[in-house]
């Protein structure tokens, strides 16, 4: 559960205090971007616009299996954050790598889906987080803020339609998974991963390593 700030003296030594003692709360923060919404909404009407977006939601089978642990939705953007608490726990993608394959394996889906005009395409941004706190500041508000979740967002800036940007430091954690079972990289949904990119991301004081995946329609 979120830690709920609520100061109303802005002079409170009391917030300084509370904020000290939350924890860090590391794991998976995922921005999920459906492209051109807007633009069919001037087009279409809402029976088919508001149609294909329900159906890209609830095509994005990994949002079923991570309900709760979708944060916020901003228009046609969504936030994920999944603790790695949470992500170990689970019976199915339990690990980074399980992640990303049904992650892939999503997109692929929608993208080659047989029947047109039925999805939206998804543009992903993907990043593992150490500096984030699970803290909201409106009551009975789950969220989640930190210098990774920023990053998370400023990534989406080097994502398109049906591509997969993640940073070098979850893909790092996924290619641990892979060693640990042994699993090569050209019979995964990593085969056609990018080499490593460096970008310097508005706000952020050091360049940042990124990879990406693009998924192809058949």
């Amino acid at each position: 559960m979120a830690h709920y700030i609520h100061f109303r003296d802005p002079t409170s030594m009391a917030i300084e205090e509370k904020l000290k003692g939350i924890p860090k709360c590391p794991g998976t923060c995922f921005f999920i971007d459906v492209i051109n919404s807007t633009d069919i909404k001037y087009k279409t009407e809402l029976e088919d616009w508001g149609k294909r977006l329900n159906n890209t939601f609830n095509f994005i089978s990994f949002l079923n299996d991570f309900p709760e642990n979708v944060v916020k939705g901003i228009g046609d953007e969504l936030m994920l954050f999944i603790p790695d608490e949470d992500l170990f726990s689970k019976t199915a993608y339990n690990n980074y790598f399980g992640l990303i394959e049904e992650i892939y394996a999503t997109i692929d889906n929608l993208v080659n889906y047989p029947l047109e005009n039925t999805f939206l395409n998804c543009k992903v941004s993907i990043h593992y987080c150490t500096e984030v706190y699970n803290i909201t500041f409106f009551e009975h508000a789950n969220d989640y803020y930190g210098k990774d979740i920023d990053l998370t967002a400023r990534l989406m800036s080097k994502a398109k339609a049906n591509r997969i940007v993640m940073s070098e430091k979850f893909y790092t954690k996924v290619q641990n998974d892979m060693i640990d079972m042994n699993i090569r990289l050209e019979n995964t949904a990593l085969a056609k991963i990018s080499s490593v990119y460096m970008e310097d991301f508005k706000g952020v004081p050091w360049p940042t390593e990124f990879r990406y995946i693009d998924i192809e329609s058949l």
